[in-house]
């Protein structure tokens, strides 16, 4: 199979230009052939072995699954990072989140002042860590930091340990449900944190019919969906925990459902939040939200 009978294969369920970058993507990844290397004609100088090979990834693809999990790995901040169906794959809104964080100094604003985040020995709490992106970025973008990190999934913290081992940071994983959190972490907790983000489960069932099949046929859907009912229900539990795990004048951080961005800020102020911002991803979309733990709510 060539370069162009892949991509044309793909085609099939892919618009042209889409189903020409993964075809490209499958080559030079996998392969190691440029593109230069395929304009010269190289893909037809597969081995057998690699032919096979290339068959049996034409055949994921074409079933729909995502080629981050065929390749084993998403690039996140600059950072490759393993990836496979029990974690959702990073998607560059989140990167705008973590940069969001780390331009911002300890009151919040951006990093006009020497002394930053970057430099601080700040507690960060990442919950819902899925592959440990987050976490991880943050890790080794503010190397004083202290960075712990939940998720309810055991395979996926498995993922993310992995990921922090092949980064080389040091974020300490624990395996924790967000909406049924024991009464032991509220005790050891208090007042702890100076940051705490969270890109939680944050779609309705609803809105599944018009999300692309990939995505709801092999990413974790409890990773993804919130009850129609309820689709705050992950932001007012995180929230009610960073009321008193964070520190006064620490700060909430969340990847938002714009949907739903009003009735959050409204939620997080009527919980007593305050300096509520919400920021617009490189999509024009309303997708982060920041707030902060008044000093006077002790």
């Amino acid at each position: 199979m060539t370069y162009n009978e892949l991509w044309r294969q793909l085609a099939q369920i892919y618009d042209e230009g889409e189903a020409k970058a993964i075809a490209r993507m499958t080559y030079e990844e996998r392969f190691g052939f440029t593109l230069s290397d395929i304009y010269l004609g190289k893909d037809t100088q597969l081995s057998a072995d690699s032919q096979t090979e290339l068959q049996e990834i034409a055949q994921r693809l074409l079933q729909g699954t995502p080629i981050q999990y065929v390749l084993g790995h998403a690039d996140f901040c600059g950072r490759s990072f393993l990836v496979n169906e029990h974690v959702l794959i990073p998607r560059p809104e989140t990167e705008e989140l973590c940069q969001w964080i780390i331009a911002a100094d300890n009151h919040g604003q951006p990093r006009t002042v020497r002394k930053s985040l970057l430099s601080s020995a700040a507690k960060i709490l990442d919950i819902g860590t899925g592959s440990g992106c987050i976490a991880i970025t943050l890790a080794a973008e503010m190397p004083e930091a202290e960075v712990t990190a939940w998720d309810i999934s055991a395979e996926a913290l498995e993922v993310a340990r992995e990921n922090a081992r092949r980064q080389n940071v040091p974020v300490s994983f624990e395996q924790v449900d967000a909406l049924h959190l024991p009464s032991d972490i509220f005790h050891q907790t208090s007042a702890v944190f100076d940051i705490i983000v969270s890109n939680p489960p944050y779609i309705c069932n609803k809105e599944r019919e018009a999300m692309e099949a990939n995505v709801l046929e092999h990413e974790p859907h409890t990773a993804l969906f919130v009850p129609d009912d309820d689709p705050l229900l992950f932001y007012r539990a995180i929230a009610q925990y960073a009321q008193t795990a964070l520190k006064p004048d620490g700060w909430l951080y969340f990847e938002i459902n714009p949907l739903y961005a009003e009735a959050l800020r409204d939620m997080l102020s009527k919980m007593s939040f305050c300096d509520i911002e919400i920021k617009t991803d490189q999509f024009g979309k309303q997708r982060m939200i920041k707030a902060k733990r008044c000093a006077s709510e002790k």
